[in-house]
């Protein structure tokens, strides 16, 4: 039975992985690396000079280890190439290494594997690490195999969110950095949520806040709000419930994504039934944003709004004047199904064939009943 208390998706632990060689010393990786060492305000908590881009597409090294994008290089054969200390014990985290020969190392290797390589000028670092991972594999060592330890942060650990945080506040470190700190003191107020506190339970039996999780292409999930079904909850209801649910599937769905780097949502605001033109009440919607946008900064794919007609939709611009504009401009409000599913990666298809948008949602929720107890 899951839990009744929702916890955050995302900690500051990091979890680790070791790669060798040691069944195929020539092989490649099979991923693209990326240069960390920049000296930039954005690489500031982030330990490695080298990280995982992206992986390569065969049966290589990288996927029969459980590479993933993100993953961060901190030591090539036991010897560290970090940029600063490690701030937990390596028998404090969980380790994801499969049963690989060669993998484990012995206490002293493990010392050399926190080493701190400093001193270096912008992409010096980082030609160490491939200098290194060169030299191992020109050796062709049978006895001293090529092996990599990465750690691997999750989507909200600062390693991650922090070029977010910089990005929200215009590359201003001191804005930023109040507004990380202010989101993690929100963090740890906020978790775990109490799933079973009843007008948040009728928030999800009304799927009224629920998703779409489909695989298209590079599209992300979607956080779908039925908008009648919150305003038919509004008059005996406490807001916060809609932000706690609206919290619960924000934070489930970028934890899913791919490449913790860049965890991206859609947003989709099912206006079916709603008058616009007699006056929306974006009560609501306000105490969502609230907030979003100083604790998810820089997650929003799009946030969609539909079906909304021409004639009122510079009127429903309007009343969203309190979204900051750089959000404003991932706004996409329409009256035309083909323009959601371009935006959102649906297939039109499968939308009417289900009888509509919301029956679309029912089919592609992967939660649902889940959080209902």
């Amino acid at each position: 039975m899951p839990s009744p208390l929702f916890e955050a998706t995302s900690t500051e632990k990091p979890r680790l992985l070791s790669i060798s060689f040691a069944s195929d010393p020539s092989a490649s990786l099979g991923a693209q690396l990326t240069n960390n060492n920049h000296d930039t305000p954005s690489e500031m908590f982030n330990p490695s000079y080298a990280a995982i881009a992206k992986l390569l597409d065969g049966d290589t090294i990288a996927r029969k280890c459980g590479v993933r994008a993100g993953d961060c290089i901190v030591a090539v054969n036991g010897q560290g190439f970090r940029r600063f200390k490690p701030d937990y014990d390596d028998a404090d985290l969980e380790d994801l290494t499969a049963d690989l020969e060669g993998a484990s190392l012995d206490d002293e290797a493990k010392k050399s594997k926190a080493a701190v390589l400093s001193g270096k000028k912008a992409g010096e670092a980082y030609a160490a690490v491939l200098g290194k991972i060169k030299e191992v594999k020109k050796a062709a060592d049978a006895e001293n195999p090529l092996a990599l330890s990465l750690e691997r942060y999750d989507w909200d650990a600062r390693v991650n969110s922090w070029p977010r945080f910089l990005v929200a506040r215009e590359g201003d470190v001191p804005a930023a950095m109040m507004m990380i700190q202010e989101h993690e003191a929100w963090r740890d107020a906020k978790f775990p949520i109490d799933l079973t506190k009843q007008g948040l339970q009728d928030v999800f039996k009304a799927k009224a806040v629920a998703e779409v999780d489909i695989e298209h292409e590079d599209l992300p999930p979607t956080v779908y709000v039925n908008f009648k079904a919150l305003q038919a909850l509004e008059a005996d209801h406490d807001p916060q419930d809609v932000v706690d649910a609206f919290i619960v599937y924000t934070e489930t769905l970028l934890s899913r994504s791919e490449d913790p780097r860049k965890p991206k949502a859609a947003q989709f605001i099912d206006l079916s039934g709603v008058s616009i033109s007699s006056g929306l009440r974006v009560d609501i919607l306000k105490q969502v944003y609230a907030a979003f946008e100083p604790n998810y900064p820089e997650t929003l794919h799009k946030m969609v709004m539909y079906p909304v007609s021409s004639m009122v939709k510079k009127t429903a611009g309007m009343l969203l004047s309190f979204v900051n504009e750089n959000t404003q401009k991932k706004f996409v409000i329409t009256d035309d199904l083909d323009i959601v599913c371009k935006e959102l990666g649906w297939d039109k298809a499968d939308v009417e064939a289900c009888g509509g948008v919301t029956e679309f949602m029912h089919k592609h929720e992967k939660h649902g009943n889940t959080l209902i107890f």
